[in-house]
């Protein structure tokens, strides 16, 4: 049975019209019912999340470990300790779902289930819940000066737990994890240092006072320094932020667009000492993450300066990426590497470019260019949950509980009533292991001297960025009920 053919899980499909890739790798313009869209909002897609996040609801403490990836020989993720880079992405994902159901509940699954009486569905406040208990550790990760990630590792659930539930303690932590992040702007580089230590099976950098390594992941943690010096009027972080965007520009874009991964600078004068990759093919080659790094960050850049010199490095960056996606549309973990048949592809880069590409549609909204990145970012997610989509047939269902309950004055609860202490629960309609990540073919790393090298699995932050997009489609009001995302 095709792709086309397969049975659509949601009531009231929402119609697309999109120009896809044809075997040629040209476009073709079709109108049809579009499984990726029910993909983005399918009810199993809650369920896989509520699956994984449930777990934490029995324990007698919130939870100090955090969901990064699924190995190649498990379905099930293996955790990293509350202070590692990734730790943010998860309870992002739950305030993602939660966003869905504050600010767009004719458009959520959450929603229909209450119209249609098809669909088991956690209760809101349950949601809520599982938000804060998933993030009631991580507000001590705001006062680390040991590293830049703290854009990932606060503002997903931070930002989003402000505005949505006006929580004064994740505001705070959101003002002093920018603050600390500040503390690592060196005035003569002009910008974040990244790693204090990088070590390789090739190279080793130990000393932060030598060696100043700054990488264009960077690039997503200055939202966080934009959006706090916003809402305290604080235009020195505001400063840091464009300073740093604009020695990533100077020296991380080469003349073909594409994008070092990493940079060293000399602390003491600012000069350029290397350049280099710790997860790409090779040093000059194209590391696809790193190329969607620069894609969304800049993006997000343009949208707080209005310096158009970041939308047009961002314009460049996406061309680049989008001229060289392979014929199925989902990219190779680096464009420049030897394409084997063994070549494991990274569906974060999909993920995290297709929201960046989102961000170029709204800023180019009303022209050709405009329509152009939209048709490109739904054909990408497109590409990416054809081939890469673990399979929705993940719901939810109640166990009923076995014991009873006397009720006045009729006696003893039916334990068929419906009314009764029934428990919802999670269940696979094929397989009795199904695997915790929405989107599996990612790879974290697969640099040949790589202390390690992970691919091919399940990863966090691609499921979070494909939420992420999923929210963004529902912000620019392109999917509402049987309205079409693209004209």
């Amino acid at each position: 049975m095709s792709l086309d053919d397969q049975p659509i899980m949601q009531p009231n499909p929402k119609r697309v019209k999109i120009e896809s890739r044809d075997t040629n790798g040209t476009y073709k313009t079709q109108s049809r019912t579009k499984w990726v869209i029910e993909a983005l909002y399918s009810e199993s897609v809650v369920a896989r999340l509520w699956r994984v996040a449930a777990k934490a609801l029995g324990s007698a403490n919130p939870p100090i470990l955090f969901p990064e990836y699924t190995g190649n020989d498990s379905a099930f993720y293996v955790y990293r300790s509350l202070d590692f880079w990734t730790s943010g992405f998860f309870p992002g994902s739950l305030y993602l779902l939660l966003e869905r159901l504050m600010k767009y509940p004719q458009d959520t699954p959450l929603s229909q289930a209450k119209n249609d009486g098809n669909s088991l569905m956690p209760h809101p406040l349950q949601l809520e819940h599982l938000c804060k208990w998933w993030t009631a550790n991580l507000h001590q990760n705001a006062l680390k000066h040991d590293t830049h990630d703290l854009g990932f590792m606060i503002a997903p659930w931070a930002m989003k737990a402000w505005e949505l539930q006006r929580d004064a303690a994740a505001y705070n932590s959101l003002i002093m994890a920018a603050h600390s992040l500040a503390s690592r702007f060196n005035s003569t580089t002009q910008c974040l240092q990244s790693w204090d230590v990088c070590v390789t099976n090739r190279y080793s950098f130990t000393d932060p006072s030598k060696d100043f390594l700054v990488i264009i992941d960077n690039m997503l943690n200055l939202d966080l320094l934009f959006w706090v010096a916003r809402e305290t009027s604080n235009s020195l972080l505001f400063d840091i932020a464009r300073a740093h965007a604009k020695t990533t520009q100077k020296h991380h874009i080469r003349k073909d667009n594409t994008t070092f991964h990493v940079v060293n600078f000399d602390a003491q004068t600012g000069n350029v000492k290397a350049k280099f990759t710790n997860q790409g093919y090779s040093d000059d080659s194209c590391w696809a993450r790193g190329q969607a790094w620069g894609i969304l960050g800049f993006m997000q850049t343009f949208g707080w300066t209005s310096d158009k010199s970041f939308l047009e490095t961002a314009k460049a960056l996406a061309d680049y990426f989008l001229a060289h996606l392979p014929a199925d549309g989902v990219p190779y973990w680096d464009f420049t590497a030897p394409v084997l048949a063994t070549s494991p592809r990274d569906t974060s880069a999909a993920m995290v470019a297709g929201c960046g590409l989102l961000l170029l549609h709204k800023a180019l909204k009303g022209t050709s260019d405009g329509d152009h990145y939209l048709r490109e970012a739904i054909n990408l997610v497109d590409a990416t949950v054809t081939k890469f989509l673990n399979p929705p047939t993940i719901q939810f269902q109640t166990t009923q509980c076995t014991s009873k309950v006397l009720v006045y004055p009729e006696g003893c609860l039916d334990e068929n009533d419906s009314d009764g202490f029934n428990k919802l629960t999670v269940g696979d309609q094929l397989t009795s292991k199904p695997r915790d990540t929405i989107l599996d073919g990612a790879t974290i790393n697969n640099y040949e001297f790589a202390p390690r090298r992970w691919s091919n699995h399940g990863l966090v932050y691609a499921d979070y960025y494909f939420l992420l997009f999923g929210n963004m489609l529902l912000e620019l009001d392109l999917v509402n009920g049987e309205s079409q995302c693209i004209d």
